[in-house]
């Protein structure tokens, strides 16, 4: 079962960069800021519980879905590039086994423990 969602994330991460290919952005736009969501990390800093919610805000589909719908209903591309890096880079996260975090520590996923994916 965790295979089949690999190829899901990855197939996910396909289309955040064939939707990237529609923005008129340089090429190396979409590597350069694909990890910039994790800065949202700093969290953590504070406690386990800020540090999950502001984690799981920056690797939430959903909020990155709004995001990218916003920025295409409003016609900015900037916008609409937020979303998709974001999407992408949930999706990259997923792929490697880093879920939406729980409020008892980093390694505490909805996929699982971090590390937990030999499966």
């Amino acid at each position: 079962m965790k295979t089949l969602i690999k190829f899901e994330e990855a197939a996910q991460v396909i289309l955040s960069l064939v939707l990237f290919a529609q923005l008129p952005f340089a090429w190396w736009v979409f590597p350069a800021l694909l990890l910039v969501p994790d800065v949202s990390m700093v969290g953590y800093v504070f406690n386990s519980k800020t540090g999950a919610f502001i984690y799981n805000v920056f690797h939430h589909k959903a909020v990155a879905i709004l995001i990218g719908v916003l920025g295409f209903y409003l016609g900015n591309e900037y916008v609409l590039l937020a979303g998709i890096i974001l999407f992408g880079h949930s999706s990259m996260d997923r792929m490697f086994g880093y879920g939406l975090k729980f409020d008892t520590g980093f390694g505490y996923t909805h996929l699982g423990e971090i590390g937990d994916l030999k499966k």
